[in-house]
């Protein structure tokens, strides 16, 4: 909670014109930006940490329901390079392991073996 300069809290109504927000975003080249689009972008960078859960997101945000929370895990070419990346890794991976199967064995009677006997 912010206060201003009386100790009161400040609220939407007050907020813009305590803290001169237009001058300030103005000054820092992006007039128009909102306060709470501050939120926004804080929630979808938390939502793109490594390891990052749903319930953190909706933690962090003090939300109860995942629908909310699911706005801010936007599809993103960053996470599905990322997704991309991995199951190339996983396949690779499983690419150079040595097989745990037996290979088969041709049953009596089958096979180029038998045509010789």
């Amino acid at each position: 909670m912010f206060t201003g300069e009386s100790g009161r809290n400040l609220w939407r109504g007050n907020f813009n014109k305590l803290v001169k927000w237009p001058e300030a975003v103005a000054a820092v080249g992006v007039p128009g930006l909102h306060f709470h689009d501050l939120r926004h972008t804080g929630n979808t960078l938390a939502s793109r940490a490594p390891g990052a859960s749903l319930r953190d997101i909706m933690a962090r945000m003090g939300h109860d329901s995942p629908r909310a929370a699911l706005i801010y895990q936007h599809a993103n070419r960053e996470a599905d390079q990322g997704i991309a990346d991995a199951i190339d890794q996983a396949v690779k991976a499983a690419q150079r392991k040595p097989s745990k199967r037996k290979p088969k064995r041709a049953a009596k009677g089958n096979g180029p073996a038998a045509a010789a006997s």
